[in-house]
């Protein structure tokens, strides 16, 4: 079934005039998002016309909340983004959660105040779990 869907995609991509690199598997091994992760070459997307792989489908409905970000912030594992990413976008000094420390987060992530400054979330679990313990993951903010 997954395959099907993304065959789908691919051609109403195709339908619609965008070119896919579909040569993104070979140089693509690390998820963009959840960046320790493996990629799984039936979970993908487009961007800009360029195919970018991911781990899981929770990294797909994570990257569709802020596309033009992780382009810009994923190069490393995603090195076909370097060709369509904006030069404009600036990377936050946070990078990842420090819940799920593996996990990138982006300006529209949940965040909190603490101790004046914004702290961001990968998704509002992370939040929670933070907010119940904070000495806990303070160290892991980079």
């Amino acid at each position: 079934m997954k395959k099907l869907i993304s065959n789908v995609l691919v051609m109403a991509a195709v339908v619609a005039g965008f070119a896919i690199n579909t040569e993104a598997a070979p140089a693509q091994k690390l998820c963009p998002l959840m960046i320790e992760d493996e990629i799984d070459v039936e979970e993908f997307l487009v961007y800009k016309g360029v195919k970018v792989f991911v781990c899981c489908g929770t990294c797909k409905k994570m990257w569709v909340q802020n596309p033009d970000y992780y382009a810009v912030v994923a190069q490393e594992q995603a090195p076909q983004l370097k060709a369509v990413a904006s030069k404009d976008i600036k990377p936050m000094d946070q990078k990842f959660c420090p819940v799920y420390t593996d996990t990138r987060v982006h300006p529209k992530s949940p965040f909190i105040e603490h101790d004046g400054k914004k702290i961001y979330f990968s998704k509002t679990r992370a939040k929670s779990r933070f907010e119940s313990n904070p000495e806990k993951y303070l160290e892991n903010i980079k």
